[in-house]
């Protein structure tokens, strides 16, 4: 009883605003159309102020770590390897190559522009893997630093408008460039940023295009887990700075969770109805999270990153696309 009576006194205030902002950005994307993930953003960013309440701040930190993680283990749902093994060798190496490639490329801009690493970070992951989900997860696993939630929260933001953006470009690049449905399926699974993008760019071209499209970027879901391991590992043991190197860093048990979900749906037939409603819950975790991250961000912090992370994002999107339409033409997937 205990618990329950502190958990309302810190925490649900906190975690009810930023479910009352996803389930606001939910409805107003289904009436307007803009992306669900840009609605919570922006109306979190306008409810700034609630973070710094005694009553909201600690479930609006729950809402942006515990509850994001939960929301990303049942990802683990969307994926079997069945799936996986229907697309053949070519999409699947195709996958890894663009996955660690962009990523390479993000550590080499920020480096170059003498920006944060970890930003690099972030982006690569967000623009190489699956968009918000990808960006929030691996901000769990980053060191705290006083940049970490700002960079996340703008990568987010960035990230999803250009995923909008080429939802409705790409398509058009794909038939201008001659690619036929299962070939245009690949492209627009192995470069949009989201899934929601994904499946609306790809069965607006045709069901074969949206199957295939969906397949190949669940496949680049997949991924998650073993970059924000390989992250994770490198945050704890490759650092020179033995304060940084020592520091204590959360296992993500939510990956394990992934993991496990992943070998559930890939042996037993869950029921459509349950796996359906649990993919549903994943969607609100990671809206309402996203809603807390930017409950946690001021509109003045965004102002100050600048012009460079924007073209960091938009350098790797490019790349990525490139990359995978040579590797169309070259390959012949």
């Amino acid at each position: 009883m205990n618990l329950l009576q502190t958990f309302y006194k810190d925490k649900f205030s906190g975690l009810l605003a930023a479910l009352i902002v996803a389930i606001a950005a939910v409805f107003l994307s289904e009436h307007y159309g803009a992306p669900t993930m840009l609605f919570a953003l922006l109306l979190g960013v306008a409810l700034n102020f609630l973070s710094e309440h005694e009553k909201c701040s600690q479930g609006i930190d729950m809402a942006a770590k515990q509850v994001l993680r939960f929301g990303v283990a049942l990802l683990g749902l969307r994926i079997s390897f069945d799936a996986i093994s229907q697309l053949g060798g070519g999409p699947v190496i195709l996958v890894v190559v663009g996955v660690f490639a962009t990523m390479l490329l993000g550590f080499i801009l920020t480096r170059t522009m003498k920006t944060n690493c970890a930003f690099g970070c972030l982006t690569g992951g967000a623009v190489a893997i699956c968009g918000a989900s990808a960006a929030m997860a691996l901000s769990s696993v980053l060191p705290a630093g006083e940049d970490r939630e700002r960079d996340t929260i703008f990568t987010v933001i960035t990230v999803t408008a250009f995923s909008t953006i080429a939802m409705v470009v790409y398509p058009i690049i794909a038939s201008f460039v001659g690619l036929d449905d299962q070939q245009t399926g690949i492209f627009l699974g192995a470069t949009i940023h989201d899934v929601a993008q994904v499946v609306g760019a790809g069965y607006g071209v045709s069901d074969q295009t949206g199957d295939v499209a969906t397949i190949v970027k669940l496949l680049r879901v997949a991924m998650l887990l073993p970059v924000v391991l390989g992250v994770m590992m490198i945050v704890r043991y490759g650092f020179k700075d033995d304060t940084q190197k020592n520091a204590k860093l959360p296992f993500p048990w939510f990956v394990l969770g992934f993991v496990a979900l992943v070998g559930l749906n890939s042996t037993v037939e869950i029921p459509s109805q349950i796996s359906s409603s649990l993919i549903d819950v994943s969607s609100w975790c990671i809206v309402t999270a996203v809603a807390a991250l930017g409950m946690k961000t001021s509109f003045g912090a965004l102002v100050k990153v600048g012009w460079m992370p924007v073209a960091v994002v938009l350098i790797e999107t490019v790349f990525l696309a490139a990359l995978c339409l040579a590797a169309i033409f070259i390959f012949e997937l």
